[in-house]
Protein backbone atom coordinates (compact mmCIF):
# COMPACT_ATOMS: atom_id res chain seq x y z
CA UNK A 1 0.00 0.00 0.00
CA UNK A 2 1.70 3.16 -0.58
CA UNK A 3 1.11 6.43 0.51
CA UNK A 4 0.97 10.30 0.10
CA UNK A 5 1.26 12.76 3.18
CA UNK A 6 0.49 16.17 2.97
CA UNK A 7 0.83 19.02 5.98
CA UNK A 8 -0.45 22.85 6.14
CA UNK A 9 0.52 24.64 8.95
CA UNK A 10 2.28 24.73 12.29
CA UNK A 11 5.00 22.72 14.24
CA UNK A 12 1.77 20.71 15.69
CA UNK A 13 0.38 20.00 12.88
CA UNK A 14 4.04 19.16 11.34
CA UNK A 15 4.42 16.95 14.36
CA UNK A 16 0.68 15.16 14.12
CA UNK A 17 1.54 14.25 10.63
CA UNK A 18 4.85 12.38 11.66
CA UNK A 19 2.92 10.34 14.18
CA UNK A 20 0.52 8.79 11.57
CA UNK A 21 3.49 8.51 9.00
CA UNK A 22 5.41 6.58 12.01
CA UNK A 23 2.19 4.29 12.41
CA UNK A 24 1.61 3.78 8.63
CA UNK A 25 4.82 2.83 8.23
CA UNK A 26 4.70 0.02 11.12
CA UNK A 27 1.42 -0.96 9.56
CA UNK A 28 3.94 -1.71 6.33
CA UNK A 29 3.08 0.90 4.02
CA UNK A 30 5.30 2.25 1.56
CA UNK A 31 5.35 6.46 1.43
CA UNK A 32 5.47 7.45 -2.57
CA UNK A 33 7.55 9.85 -4.12
CA UNK A 34 6.06 12.94 -5.12
CA UNK A 35 5.81 12.03 -8.64
CA UNK A 36 4.96 8.79 -7.75
CA UNK A 37 0.98 7.39 -7.63
CA UNK A 38 -0.44 6.67 -3.65
CA UNK A 39 -3.27 4.09 -3.02
CA UNK A 40 -4.04 6.40 0.13
CA UNK A 41 -4.20 10.10 0.45
CA UNK A 42 -4.14 12.48 3.35
CA UNK A 43 -3.84 15.63 4.25
CA UNK A 44 -3.43 17.79 7.65
CA UNK A 45 -5.20 21.13 6.75
CA UNK A 46 -4.63 24.08 8.53
CA UNK A 47 -8.00 26.65 9.71
CA UNK A 48 -5.84 29.55 10.76
CA UNK A 49 -6.29 31.94 7.97
CA UNK A 50 -9.11 31.76 5.16
CA UNK A 51 -5.89 31.61 2.74
CA UNK A 52 -4.58 28.67 4.32
CA UNK A 53 -7.88 26.74 3.79
CA UNK A 54 -8.25 27.77 -0.06
CA UNK A 55 -4.43 26.28 -0.07
CA UNK A 56 -5.80 23.46 1.33
CA UNK A 57 -8.81 22.95 -0.84
CA UNK A 58 -6.32 23.59 -4.21
CA UNK A 59 -4.02 20.77 -3.24
CA UNK A 60 -6.86 18.22 -2.18
CA UNK A 61 -8.34 18.65 -5.52
CA UNK A 62 -4.45 18.38 -7.84
CA UNK A 63 -3.52 15.45 -5.17
CA UNK A 64 -6.49 13.74 -6.65
CA UNK A 65 -5.94 14.49 -10.35
CA UNK A 66 -2.43 13.12 -9.93
CA UNK A 67 -3.66 9.67 -7.88
CA UNK A 68 -6.73 8.57 -9.48
CA UNK A 69 -8.82 6.00 -7.92
CA UNK A 70 -7.01 6.51 -4.61
CA UNK A 71 -8.43 6.99 -1.05
CA UNK A 72 -8.27 10.36 -0.08
CA UNK A 73 -8.54 11.01 3.36
CA UNK A 74 -8.87 15.28 4.79
CA UNK A 75 -8.43 15.61 8.35
CA UNK A 76 -6.98 18.65 10.61
CA UNK A 77 -8.04 21.53 11.64
CA UNK A 78 -9.84 23.07 8.70
CA UNK A 79 -11.60 19.82 8.25
CA UNK A 80 -12.80 20.60 12.18
CA UNK A 81 -13.42 23.66 11.79
CA UNK A 82 -15.83 22.94 8.61
CA UNK A 83 -15.64 19.69 6.94
CA UNK A 84 -18.62 20.70 4.46
CA UNK A 85 -16.04 22.57 2.39
CA UNK A 86 -14.07 19.10 1.43
CA UNK A 87 -17.29 16.90 1.19
CA UNK A 88 -18.60 18.60 -2.11
CA UNK A 89 -14.84 17.76 -3.23
CA UNK A 90 -15.09 15.31 -5.81
CA UNK A 91 -13.38 12.49 -5.01
CA UNK A 92 -12.05 12.82 -0.74
CA UNK A 93 -13.16 9.79 0.63
CA UNK A 94 -13.36 10.71 4.79
CA UNK A 95 -13.49 13.79 6.36
CA UNK A 96 -11.91 13.16 9.73
CA UNK A 97 -12.76 15.90 12.10
CA UNK A 98 -11.98 14.25 15.47
CA UNK A 99 -8.57 15.01 16.60
CA UNK A 100 -7.90 11.63 17.62
CA UNK A 101 -8.70 9.65 14.74
CA UNK A 102 -5.31 8.76 13.62
CA UNK A 103 -4.85 6.77 16.17
CA UNK A 104 -8.59 5.37 15.23
CA UNK A 105 -7.59 4.96 12.20
CA UNK A 106 -4.25 3.15 12.86
CA UNK A 107 -5.96 0.40 14.82
CA UNK A 108 -8.86 -0.35 12.63
CA UNK A 109 -6.27 -0.28 9.88
CA UNK A 110 -4.70 -3.83 11.99
CA UNK A 111 -1.63 -1.70 13.65
CA UNK A 112 -1.78 -3.94 17.26
CA UNK A 113 0.53 -1.54 18.87
CA UNK A 114 0.04 2.30 18.30
CA UNK A 115 3.90 4.26 18.44
CA UNK A 116 3.75 6.21 22.05
CA UNK A 117 5.61 9.21 20.23
CA UNK A 118 8.01 9.15 17.11
CA UNK A 119 11.23 7.91 16.24
CA UNK A 120 12.34 10.25 13.30
CA UNK A 121 11.10 13.57 11.49
CA UNK A 122 11.02 12.96 7.65
CA UNK A 123 13.91 14.42 6.37
CA UNK A 124 14.41 17.23 8.89
CA UNK A 125 17.23 17.75 11.25
CA UNK A 126 15.59 19.42 13.75
CA UNK A 127 12.61 17.65 15.25
CA UNK A 128 9.61 18.95 16.19
CA UNK A 129 8.37 17.55 19.78
CA UNK A 130 4.56 18.08 20.75
CA UNK A 131 3.82 18.53 24.55
CA UNK A 132 0.50 20.58 24.36
CA UNK A 133 -2.65 20.76 22.42
CA UNK A 134 -5.59 23.52 22.89
CA UNK A 135 -6.15 27.22 23.90
CA UNK A 136 -8.82 28.71 25.59
CA UNK A 137 -8.03 32.77 25.55
CA UNK A 138 -10.22 33.51 22.72
CA UNK A 139 -7.94 36.39 20.74
CA UNK A 140 -10.85 37.90 18.59
CA UNK A 141 -8.57 37.26 15.19
CA UNK A 142 -8.03 33.78 16.01
CA UNK A 143 -10.13 30.89 15.14
CA UNK A 144 -8.14 28.10 16.90
CA UNK A 145 -9.68 28.24 20.26
CA UNK A 146 -12.37 26.94 18.18
CA UNK A 147 -11.10 24.04 16.59
CA UNK A 148 -8.68 23.05 19.25
CA UNK A 149 -10.68 24.14 22.60
CA UNK A 150 -9.38 21.28 25.13
CA UNK A 151 -6.29 21.81 26.74
CA UNK A 152 -4.28 18.75 26.97
CA UNK A 153 -0.63 18.01 28.26
CA UNK A 154 2.26 15.62 27.57
CA UNK A 155 3.51 14.15 30.70
CA UNK A 156 7.13 14.78 31.46
CA UNK A 157 8.20 10.96 31.19
CA UNK A 158 6.21 10.45 27.80
CA UNK A 159 8.62 13.55 26.78
CA UNK A 160 11.71 12.29 27.81
CA UNK A 161 11.19 8.93 26.09
CA UNK A 162 10.23 10.30 22.93
CA UNK A 163 13.21 13.15 23.12
CA UNK A 164 15.59 10.21 24.27
CA UNK A 165 14.50 8.44 21.22
CA UNK A 166 15.13 10.86 18.49
CA UNK A 167 18.41 12.02 20.44
CA UNK A 168 19.34 8.52 20.18
CA UNK A 169 18.52 8.57 16.26
CA UNK A 170 20.27 11.51 15.94
CA UNK A 171 18.69 14.65 15.95
CA UNK A 172 20.81 17.46 17.69
CA UNK A 173 17.83 19.66 18.17
CA UNK A 174 14.83 19.43 19.88
CA UNK A 175 11.89 22.14 19.29
CA UNK A 176 9.24 21.57 22.00
CA UNK A 177 6.06 22.97 21.04
CA UNK A 178 2.09 23.49 21.28
CA UNK A 179 -1.00 25.03 20.21
CA UNK A 180 -0.33 27.27 23.56
CA UNK A 181 3.29 26.46 24.73
CA UNK A 182 2.70 28.57 28.14
CA UNK A 183 -0.47 26.50 29.36
CA UNK A 184 1.74 23.35 29.49
CA UNK A 185 0.88 21.97 32.83
CA UNK A 186 -2.32 23.64 33.69
CA UNK A 187 -4.18 20.33 33.46
CA UNK A 188 -1.97 18.22 35.30
CA UNK A 189 -2.00 19.95 38.60
CA UNK A 190 -2.95 16.78 40.32
CA UNK A 191 0.35 15.42 38.73
CA UNK A 192 2.65 17.32 40.90
CA UNK A 193 4.85 19.99 39.75
CA UNK A 194 4.61 20.15 35.66
CA UNK A 195 5.52 23.78 34.36
CA UNK A 196 6.97 23.94 31.63
CA UNK A 197 10.21 25.26 33.40
CA UNK A 198 10.06 21.48 35.10
CA UNK A 199 9.74 20.13 31.65
CA UNK A 200 12.35 21.98 30.31
CA UNK A 201 14.52 21.40 33.17
CA UNK A 202 14.41 17.70 32.65
CA UNK A 203 14.64 17.61 28.44
CA UNK A 204 18.12 19.23 29.44
CA UNK A 205 19.19 16.67 32.16
CA UNK A 206 18.83 14.03 29.31
CA UNK A 207 22.53 12.81 27.87
CA UNK A 208 23.50 13.15 24.32
CA UNK A 209 24.59 16.27 21.88
CA UNK A 210 21.37 18.07 21.85
CA UNK A 211 20.18 21.75 22.04
CA UNK A 212 16.69 22.31 23.08
CA UNK A 213 14.49 25.65 21.76
CA UNK A 214 11.03 26.56 22.53
CA UNK A 215 8.57 27.73 19.79
CA UNK A 216 6.01 30.67 20.37
CA UNK A 217 5.15 31.87 24.15
CA UNK A 218 3.52 34.25 25.40
CA UNK A 219 5.40 37.18 27.11
CA UNK A 220 3.88 37.32 29.96
CA UNK A 221 4.22 33.44 30.58
CA UNK A 222 8.00 33.63 30.76
CA UNK A 223 8.53 33.35 34.00
CA UNK A 224 11.61 34.63 36.16
CA UNK A 225 12.57 30.89 36.78
CA UNK A 226 12.14 29.69 33.31
CA UNK A 227 14.57 32.70 32.33
CA UNK A 228 16.84 32.28 34.74
CA UNK A 229 17.30 28.30 33.49
CA UNK A 230 16.93 29.40 30.34
CA UNK A 231 19.66 31.88 30.38
CA UNK A 232 21.70 30.20 32.77
CA UNK A 233 22.20 27.17 29.86
CA UNK A 234 22.57 28.58 26.89
CA UNK A 235 24.63 25.61 25.49
CA UNK A 236 22.17 23.69 26.01
CA UNK A 237 18.67 25.97 25.44
CA UNK A 238 19.05 27.61 22.57
CA UNK A 239 18.96 31.96 23.49
CA UNK A 240 15.77 32.13 21.24
CA UNK A 241 12.85 33.19 22.35
CA UNK A 242 9.75 34.16 20.26
CA UNK A 243 7.18 36.51 21.99
CA UNK A 244 4.21 37.64 20.09
CA UNK A 245 3.34 41.26 20.23
CA UNK A 246 0.61 41.70 17.68
CA UNK A 247 0.33 45.56 18.14
CA UNK A 248 1.68 47.93 19.74
CA UNK A 249 -1.46 50.32 20.05
CA UNK A 250 -3.07 49.54 23.45
CA UNK A 251 -6.03 50.53 21.82
CA UNK A 252 -6.08 47.56 19.15
CA UNK A 253 -4.64 45.69 21.59
CA UNK A 254 -7.91 45.76 23.74
CA UNK A 255 -10.16 45.10 20.52
CA UNK A 256 -8.43 42.16 19.88
CA UNK A 257 -8.63 41.12 23.11
CA UNK A 258 -5.42 39.88 24.21
CA UNK A 259 -4.26 39.64 27.46
CA UNK A 260 -2.11 42.80 28.01
CA UNK A 261 -1.42 46.22 26.90
CA UNK A 262 1.46 47.47 25.58
CA UNK A 263 3.76 48.21 28.31
CA UNK A 264 3.45 44.99 30.46
CA UNK A 265 4.78 43.50 27.28
CA UNK A 266 8.21 45.60 26.47
CA UNK A 267 8.64 45.29 30.40
CA UNK A 268 8.99 41.26 29.67
CA UNK A 269 10.75 41.74 26.59
CA UNK A 270 13.13 44.14 27.99
CA UNK A 271 13.41 41.85 31.47
CA UNK A 272 14.33 39.00 29.28
CA UNK A 273 16.71 40.78 26.94
CA UNK A 274 18.41 42.04 30.10
CA UNK A 275 19.23 37.98 31.19
CA UNK A 276 20.81 37.00 28.37
CA UNK A 277 24.05 37.50 26.01
CA UNK A 278 22.15 38.93 22.48
CA UNK A 279 19.30 37.01 22.77
CA UNK A 280 17.70 36.41 19.92
CA UNK A 281 13.51 37.50 20.58
CA UNK A 282 11.47 37.46 17.67
CA UNK A 283 7.66 38.21 17.12
CA UNK A 284 4.48 38.21 15.35
CA UNK A 285 2.93 41.39 14.45
CA UNK A 286 -0.49 41.88 12.84
CA UNK A 287 -1.40 44.94 10.64
CA UNK A 288 -4.18 46.40 9.55
CA UNK A 289 -6.57 45.14 12.62
CA UNK A 290 -9.93 46.78 11.74
CA UNK A 291 -9.81 50.75 13.18
CA UNK A 292 -5.75 50.69 13.02
CA UNK A 293 -4.83 54.18 12.52
CA UNK A 294 -1.72 55.30 11.45
CA UNK A 295 -1.04 56.56 14.64
CA UNK A 296 -1.79 53.40 16.22
CA UNK A 297 -0.07 51.33 13.05
CA UNK A 298 3.42 54.36 14.09
CA UNK A 299 3.31 52.84 17.92
CA UNK A 300 3.44 49.37 16.46
CA UNK A 301 6.83 50.47 14.73
CA UNK A 302 8.09 52.04 17.52
CA UNK A 303 8.22 49.56 19.40
CA UNK A 304 8.98 47.29 17.11
CA UNK A 305 12.49 49.75 17.02
CA UNK A 306 12.96 50.14 20.80
CA UNK A 307 13.28 46.57 21.29
CA UNK A 308 15.36 45.46 18.30
CA UNK A 309 13.70 42.01 17.31
CA UNK A 310 16.16 39.84 15.51
CA UNK A 311 12.91 38.49 13.13
CA UNK A 312 9.49 39.73 12.76
CA UNK A 313 6.13 37.55 11.36
CA UNK A 314 4.49 39.75 9.61
CA UNK A 315 0.60 38.89 9.30
CA UNK A 316 -1.78 41.29 7.02
CA UNK A 317 -4.78 41.29 8.51
CA UNK A 318 -8.10 39.39 6.61
CA UNK A 319 -10.90 38.70 8.64
CA UNK A 320 -11.54 34.97 9.54
CA UNK A 321 -15.22 33.58 9.46
CA UNK A 322 -16.36 32.72 13.05
CA UNK A 323 -14.19 35.23 15.14
CA UNK A 324 -15.21 38.10 16.81
CA UNK A 325 -13.10 40.09 14.60
CA UNK A 326 -14.96 39.23 11.59
CA UNK A 327 -17.59 41.41 13.02
CA UNK A 328 -15.96 44.76 13.61
CA UNK A 329 -16.48 47.84 11.62
CA UNK A 330 -13.92 50.44 10.01
CA UNK A 331 -12.17 47.48 8.06
CA UNK A 332 -8.86 48.89 6.78
CA UNK A 333 -8.53 49.29 2.65
CA UNK A 334 -6.26 46.43 0.93
CA UNK A 335 -3.71 49.11 -0.31
CA UNK A 336 -3.45 50.41 3.10
CA UNK A 337 -2.54 47.13 4.76
CA UNK A 338 0.12 46.48 1.80
CA UNK A 339 1.84 49.60 2.42
CA UNK A 340 1.84 49.07 6.25
CA UNK A 341 3.45 45.53 5.71
CA UNK A 342 5.95 46.94 3.53
CA UNK A 343 6.97 50.00 5.67
CA UNK A 344 6.95 47.44 8.60
CA UNK A 345 9.27 44.79 6.37
CA UNK A 346 12.29 47.28 5.90
CA UNK A 347 12.17 48.21 9.41
CA UNK A 348 12.24 44.22 10.47
CA UNK A 349 15.08 43.56 7.40
CA UNK A 350 17.26 46.26 8.56
CA UNK A 351 17.07 45.12 12.63
CA UNK A 352 17.55 41.52 11.43
CA UNK A 353 20.57 42.62 9.04
CA UNK A 354 21.93 44.79 12.10
CA UNK A 355 21.59 42.05 14.51
CA UNK A 356 23.40 39.25 11.94
CA UNK A 357 26.09 41.82 11.75
CA UNK A 358 27.04 41.92 15.35
CA UNK A 359 28.40 38.26 15.32
CA UNK A 360 31.16 38.83 12.38
CA UNK A 361 34.71 37.58 13.60
CA UNK A 362 32.47 35.21 16.09
CA UNK A 363 32.58 31.65 15.96
CA UNK A 364 28.94 30.28 16.34
CA UNK A 365 27.15 27.10 17.21
CA UNK A 366 25.20 25.94 13.64
CA UNK A 367 23.13 22.77 12.68
CA UNK A 368 23.41 21.97 9.44
CA UNK A 369 20.52 21.47 7.58
CA UNK A 370 21.91 21.17 3.75
CA UNK A 371 25.50 20.48 3.22
CA UNK A 372 25.95 24.45 2.98
CA UNK A 373 23.24 25.61 4.69
CA UNK A 374 22.88 25.81 8.53
CA UNK A 375 20.89 27.60 11.60
CA UNK A 376 22.52 28.89 14.59
CA UNK A 377 21.14 28.79 17.65
CA UNK A 378 19.74 32.42 17.43
CA UNK A 379 17.88 31.51 14.61
CA UNK A 380 20.07 32.70 12.17
CA UNK A 381 21.08 31.21 8.50
CA UNK A 382 24.81 30.46 8.09
CA UNK A 383 26.18 30.14 4.52
CA UNK A 384 29.07 28.03 3.91
CA UNK A 385 30.79 27.53 0.71
CA UNK A 386 32.91 23.85 1.86
CA UNK A 387 30.28 20.61 2.85
CA UNK A 388 29.04 19.55 5.62
CA UNK A 389 27.55 16.77 7.11
CA UNK A 390 23.49 17.50 7.14
CA UNK A 391 22.05 17.29 10.85
CA UNK A 392 25.07 17.86 12.66
CA UNK A 393 25.84 20.52 15.00
CA UNK A 394 29.68 22.53 14.64
CA UNK A 395 31.38 25.51 15.26
CA UNK A 396 31.58 28.09 12.19
CA UNK A 397 34.11 30.70 12.65
CA UNK A 398 31.52 33.98 10.51
CA UNK A 399 33.68 35.98 8.46
CA UNK A 400 30.82 38.75 7.75
CA UNK A 401 27.51 38.86 7.10
CA UNK A 402 25.60 39.57 4.24
CA UNK A 403 21.61 40.59 5.05
CA UNK A 404 20.18 38.64 7.21
CA UNK A 405 22.94 35.68 6.38
CA UNK A 406 25.62 35.02 8.30
CA UNK A 407 29.39 34.02 5.88
CA UNK A 408 31.19 31.71 7.10
CA UNK A 409 35.09 32.20 6.99
CA UNK A 410 36.03 29.33 4.63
Amino acid sequence: MFFKLYTLGCKVNQYESEYLREGLLRLGYVESSASGVADIVFLNTCAVTAESESKGRKLIRRLIRENSGAEVIVFGCAARRDPAQFMQINGVTKIAPDKNWATQFLLERGLSELPSGISSFGERHRAYVKVQDGCRVGCSYCIIPKVRPVLCSRSISATLDEVRQLVDNGYSEIVLTGIHLGHYGVDLVDSGSCKLVDLLRKVISLSGEFRVRLSSLEAVEVSDELVELAAGNSGKICPHLHLPMQSGSDEVLLRMRRRWLSGEYIDCCERVLAAFDRLALTTDVIVGFPGETDEQFEATCNIVRKLRFSKIHIFRYSPRQGTAAANLDNKIPQRIIQERALYLSKIADQLRANYAAAFAGETVQALFETTQTATTDRYLTVKTTQKHKPGKIENIHIKNAKNENLIAAE
